[in-house]
């Protein structure tokens, strides 16, 4: 479970009132977790801080809509939920290229087309553990939306009601969608740790 601020409604009041201080301490509170979702939605570091940044900028604008029916992480999760989905559509959408087609460079010249390596630098590789680096493969093997699920469930923390709401489904329909990711999980990882 997160930490909340005790002051969490004095500072939404303040913020409400056009006080960033207020605003920025709130988010301060909960951006590295924000991050890490996004990350795991949208699959790598600029999409993660593109579709934060547009979900934060989207909260800071839409602060007057939020009602207090649930708590404020709650209330940005949905967000940075949302706007990680819109960054996978749009990739997926602008996601085909020719590779035999070259690209124009700032000269207006034609230069061959650049792939890039996504694969992650020496650096990345060996900060992680055995164990992130599997978890994260099958995570990411997962259908996005029990990805999703998961994510918010067991690694964010929030209840099944909480879940449901900010994905806009039925607690039910959670409850599956939860299972099926652990159950995939489960049959992916103990490939890994099968005591033989």
């Amino acid at each position: 479970m997160i930490a909340h601020l005790e002051n969490e409604k004095a500072l939404l009041a303040e913020a409400r009132a056009g006080n960033g201080e207020a605003f920025a301490t709130l988010l301060n509170q909960y951006d590295r977790r924000l991050f890490r979702l996004a990350l795991n939605i949208t699959g790598n570091q600029p999409d993660a801080a593109d579709a934060l940044q547009e979900a934060l900028l989207k909260a800071y604008r839409g602060l007057e809509t939020f009602r207090g029916d649930s708590r404020f992480y709650t209330w940005l999760v949905r967000i940075v939920v949302n706007e990680g989905l819109m960054n996978l559509r749009r990739r997926r959408a602008d996601s085909w290229a020719s590779l035999d087609e070259p690209t124009e460079a700032d000269d207006h010249s034609l230069m061959p087309r650049e792939i890039e390596d996504w694969g992650d630098n020496p650096e990345q590789r060996y900060s992680k553990t055995e164990f992130h680096a599997i978890l994260n493969q099958a995570l990411e093997r997962l259908e996005p939306i029990l990805r999703i699920v998961f994510l918010l469930r067991d690694v964010e923390g929030l209840s099944t009601e909480e879940t449901a709401g900010t994905l806009g489904l039925s607690v039910p329909a959670v409850k599956t969608r939860l299972l099926r990711a652990r159950l995939e999980l489960r049959e992916r990882l103990t490939k890994y740790f099968k005591r033989g």
